[in-house]
């Protein structure tokens, strides 16, 4: 089911570079003013070349695969596991250039020793520093990113020097770092002997200088639209970052968003049902706002199809797990939002058709026609009130027990919170986890998919109906991660981290939520496509929502910079823009 968001060794992973072993993102890298930052921003940009060059033959050469982008980090000396690699490369994303390459370093910190050790001694059970090749091969085609027997073969070939079939780690790590420094110092090396390729211009930035541009850009990111009511977007924005940070951000002509306090509504319009709604066409799903490490949020993403023009009403609301009427969950005061973008006739463009501005209690919703065609519905909240809580918790739950015969279980409230992830996880709400439905939470709780092969075992295994798992299935598949592991719960807490618990099994770094969408005149036809960043897809829409509807106002003495402000009963949203 899941080994290791973290550091861990269900994720080892060879390439016929260098090792990769999953590292956990990092904040971007910040840098003091004065002289010490040019000194180490020059340092950072020149290892960035220097990988971005041991694997592409120019600059302008754009990354334009998730293999070319695993490579590339590689050679700087980042460990990419799949979930790293998904965050990065979205279904979306098209191609990466050098920029964003370098911000993507900035977020990727470098694996050190104390990861590697930490991870190795999690399955070093008899704790004297060394895995017999049978243990290890075990776990490394069987958990996270599995790896095939041939390739647990080469590594232990390579580390094993004594051919007594055990792994000294302690050596292996030493092996590994020195492998890692020896590539970037190769691949540096390589750099400063060409000059014709040290004095190549890679992206915004030249050898000799590393200094920020201060000129504005000759034209907005934004544009004009020809259409007031709705603005184009280019799909190959969302092949950025979610986020450029300012070091990249100030290079380029730039729009940035800065958004606080609660959800969007507008003052004095309450959200009100059609008369007739009962009679309309009727779908809906769950979803779910996860808080990821770094402060950023992801949630699920939607797919819907009309196939004619109709009359929609459409709301997102924070969903109440709570089964006591007097206890709602605490997540219920979380502000949610859903923007809706249309497919054009081209496929690299979206139009950003409205967001739900109407609001009633803890329900924001949006009622208008659509024309017939695909949209892309995008659920969006602030974070002001989904964020990491600093209060320490004082206790840790108990998960599994042995029970009178010495067998195995789950403790009761371990199984309460299974349950309200079930909850969370089937989307449509069916009582039954499909394929699809697991495969999401699968990718959300160990950055991969579960192959038709794996399901079908899953099928036979535990208890299913209709070919889709039951809620007790679920839980017996999570006793047999339990049984697997002797009852060690490390690879359940990483479940559950990821599904937004703490050690004392409260969900306060997740809200789940639930879309219902109403269609007057035709049958619709609503589906989770992915579990995601919204990214600066989200961001763009945000931006061209509030210029289309904010007061503008140029700063003082700045007369090249333009607020808009667009302000609501319980948010105020700017933008600042660059002309």
């Amino acid at each position: 089911m899941v080994t290791d968001r973290g550091p861990g060794l269900g994720a080892v992973r060879m390439s016929n570079r260098q090792g990769s072993i999953t590292s956990t993102p990092a904040k971007p890298v910040q840098f003091e003013a004065g002289r010490s930052q040019c000194s180490e921003e020059e340092i950072f940009y020149r290892n960035c070349r220097a990988a971005y060059l041991a694997v592409f033959g120019t600059s302008l050469e754009n990354i334009s695969s998730k293999d070319q982008l695993c490579l590339a980090l590689q050679q700087a000396g980042r460990n990419p596991s799949g979930k790293t690699l998904n965050k990065y490369w979205t279904q979306y994303t098209k191609k990466l250039n050098f920029d964003d390459f370098c911000e993507i370093l900035k977020k990727e910190k470098l694996t050190g020793k104390n990861e590697l050790m930490k991870a190795f001694k999690k399955i070093d059970r008899n704790n004297d520093g060394y895995i017999m090749h049978e243990e290890l091969d075990k776990i490394l085609t069987t958990k996270g990113e599995r790896m095939t027997h041939e390739e647990v073969k080469m590594i232990m070939d390579e580390a094993d020097v004594n051919n007594d079939g055990k792994l000294d780690y302690n050596e292996f790590c030493k092996l590994f770092l020195a492998t890692v420094e020896t590539s970037q110092k190769t691949a540096v090396a390589r750099l400063e002997a060409d000059v014709k390729m040290k004095q190549q211009q890679f992206g915004s930035l030249t050898d000799t200088s590393l200094e920020r541009s201060s000129s504005p850009s000759s034209q907005s990111l934004l544009g004009t639209s020809q259409n007031p009511e709705t603005e184009i977007i280019s799909r190959k924005a969302d092949s950025r970052l979610s986020s450029r940070p300012s070091s990249a951000r100030s290079r380029r002509a730039s729009i940035s968003s800065s958004i606080s306090m609660g959800a969007t509504t507008t003052k004095g319009l309450k959200l009100t049902e059609p008369k007739a709604i009962k009679n309309w066409q009727h779908a809906w799903s769950k979803g779910c706002f996860f808080l990821e490490e770094d402060g950023g949020i992801v949630s699920h993403q939607y797919r819907l199809e009309l196939h004619q023009t109709t009359n929609v009403f459409l709301t997102i609301r924070p969903l109440n797990l709570s089964q006591t009427e007097e206890k709602l969950s605490p997540w219920m005061n979380v502000d949610t939002a859903l923007y809706v973008l249309r497919n054009t006739g081209d496929s690299e463009a979206l139009e950003v058709v409205c967001a739900t501005e109407l609001r009633e209690k803890e329900k924001f919703g949006w009622k208008g026609e659509l024309r017939s065609g695909v949209y892309h519905l995008i659920p969006f909240t602030t974070g002001c009130r989904l964020r990491k809580r600093r209060k320490p918790v004082t206790r840790e739950a108990k998960l599994v027990h042995r029970e009178d015969n010495g067998d195995l279980a789950l403790t009761k409230e371990f199984r309460a919170a299974l349950s309200d992830i079930f909850e969370v996880i089937d989307l449509d709400g069916n009582g039954l986890l499909s394929f699809e439905e697991y495969n999401l939470f699968e990718l959300r709780t160990s950055g991969e998919k579960c192959d038709s092969e794996a399901w079908v075992v899953c099928q036979e295994n535990f208890d299913t109906k209709k070919n889709e798992l039951t809620r007790q299935g679920f839980m017996d598949l999570n006793l047999m991660e339990a049984i697997d592991r002797e009852g060690d719960p490390r690879d359940l807490w990483v479940t559950l981290e990821s599904m937004g618990y703490n050690k004392a099994l409260e969900m306060h770094e997740a809200c789940p939520f639930a879309l219902d969408i109403y269609a007057e005149d035709c049958k619709l036809k609503l589906t989770p496509i992915s579990l995601e960043v919204g990214g600066s897809l989200l961001n763009t829409a945000i931006c061209k929502s509030v210029i289309s509807k904010g007061e503008a106002k140029a700063m003082k003495d700045y007369n090249t910079l333009v607020i808009h402000s667009y302000k609501t009963e319980t948010r105020i949203t700017s933008v600042i823009e660059n002309k």
